[in-house]
């Protein structure tokens, strides 16, 4: 919207009530007045929630105004989980925290706060209110989970039947001998397979579950941190992070710059059994199609074996999607409904390349099926242009969570910022 200076001030004053009115959500809540630093589309505004100064991972909020947030470490007070509540104006402050062990998962369900360490998962009764009533006492669900020195974090989703998934990360970049070492190829069969690189399911209500006790509903995964469960299709669907350093491994086949568009980031709509293929393909978004790993025999053309999916939807390399949300809401305008919202953390694996990402994008869906190009939906979390060729972001988006009046709530893990998307266009 353009205010002409030639205007007299009695009409400016009017513009200026249009437009204070319009930045002002049915919920009551304002955006801030440079929409927190974000880049919208037109009729969005954004407000920072809070300021946590922590490393916010991924996040619920309740109906209540309540929100959860997981930190990467217990670095708040020697706190992992932060409690905040928000005003009547959007704005939160943090009330309280608990929890000792660091990570990123976590979900609001039938009754129970799930979260997760690197290792384990727990669970937290809450009441009517949704409030955790022994913050201090968690019931322990998943023990043992397999962590290497990389991938290390569990997200995890539940379904409508009771049961909860797991990602557990391969702790590896391609199943090397030697792992990211030149020309290093890969080990048949790739033992990792065996207990990572895929996601486990376990049941939501069962204490003390070991490794034996879950079922492995997919592999060949090498990392996944975003993940929802589509209930329109009652299906789990994930983002995968890619393998690194094609050129660096295999300078013959690759260049700098092929290394730094792919392989593509990945969304899977997954079933029980499925094989996405790591680390003996990847997904080649340029020439659409799977293309065996160099570690494997591959040279760059080489075609995949076609037993492994394929991705419902692919994005460029190295972004590193973190966070994945389906909107259900009914803020935001048709379009969006079911669609997938997804948090790009923003790479540093693209050198001398510019590095690219630290933005969240819009998917949309028609049908139960990625239907239409992708888009850019707020940016500018890095601070500017120059800051993400660079990799040196202020902001890096991580979690996304829907609020009860179909807000879209996103964390940043760089600096603990709380972001709030609201749609005031009506």
């Amino acid at each position: 919207m353009k205010i002409k200076l030639k205007y007299t001030l009695p009409v400016v004053a009017v513009a200026i009530s249009v437009i204070l009115f319009a930045l002002k959500a049915d919920s009551g809540v304002v955006a801030d007045a440079d929409n927190a630093g974000l880049t919208l589309p037109a009729g969005f505004g954004a407000l920072k929630v809070a300021e946590t100064g922590a490393q916010a991972r991924h996040l619920v909020v309740t109906p209540q105004g309540t929100i959860y947030v997981k930190l990467a470490r217990n670095n708040k007070d020697g706190k992992a989980i932060l409690v905040l509540h928000e005003a009547s104006n959007g704005k939160a402050t943090i009330t309280s925290g608990f929890g000792n062990y660091g990570g990123t998962g976590i979900y609001l369900k039938d009754g129970y706060l799930y979260t997760s360490s690197n290792r384990e998962v727990f669970r937290y009764k809450v009441n009517e209110k949704n409030e955790v009533i022994n913050p201090n006492e968690p019931e322990k669900i998943i023990t043992g989970l397999k962590m290497g020195r990389e991938h290390e974090t569990k997200s995890i989703v539940l379904d409508n039947a009771g049961n909860i998934y797991v990602n557990v990360g391969a702790y590896s970049n391609s199943c090397q001998y030697e792992d990211r070492a030149k020309g290093s190829m890969g080990i048949p069969g790739c033992p990792i397979l065996d207990s990572a690189g895929g996601i486990w399911q376990f049941k939501a209500n069962k204490l003390n579950q070991t490794y034996g006790d879950g079922v492995r509903y997919t592999t060949g995964l090498r990392n996944v941190v975003g993940l929802d469960w589509n209930t329109q299709l009652n299906q789990l669907f994930v983002m995968q992070h890619g393998r690194d350093q094609l050129h660096d491994i295999f300078p013959d086949m690759y260049t700098i710059k092929e290394s730094a568009l792919l392989p593509a980031e990945c969304l899977y709509a997954l079933k029980k059994g499925d094989n996405a293929g790591w680390p003996f393909m990847y997904y080649d978004q340029i020439q659409h199609k799977k293309i065996m790993a160099p570690e494997y025999g591959g040279d760059g053309k080489k075609e995949a074996d076609p037993k492994f999916i394929d991705p419902v939807a692919a994005y460029p390399g190295h972004l590193a999607p973190n966070g994945l949300l389906f909107y259900t809401g009914n803020m935001f305008p048709e379009k969006y409904k079911n669609g997938a919202f997804i948090a790009f953390h923003g790479s540093w694996n693209r050198a001398p390349e510019p590095q690219a990402g630290y933005f969240v994008v819009f998917q949309p869906f028609k049908n139960g099926k990625p239907a239409g190009d992708w888009e850019v939906f707020a940016d500018n979390f890095a601070g500017s242009p120059a800051k993400v060729a660079a990799g040196r972001a202020d902001h890096r988006p991580c979690g996304l969570a829907q609020g009860a009046d179909g807000s879209l709530y996103v964390t940043d893990d760089s600096r603990g910022t709380i972001y709030r998307i609201i749609y005031t266009k009506k």
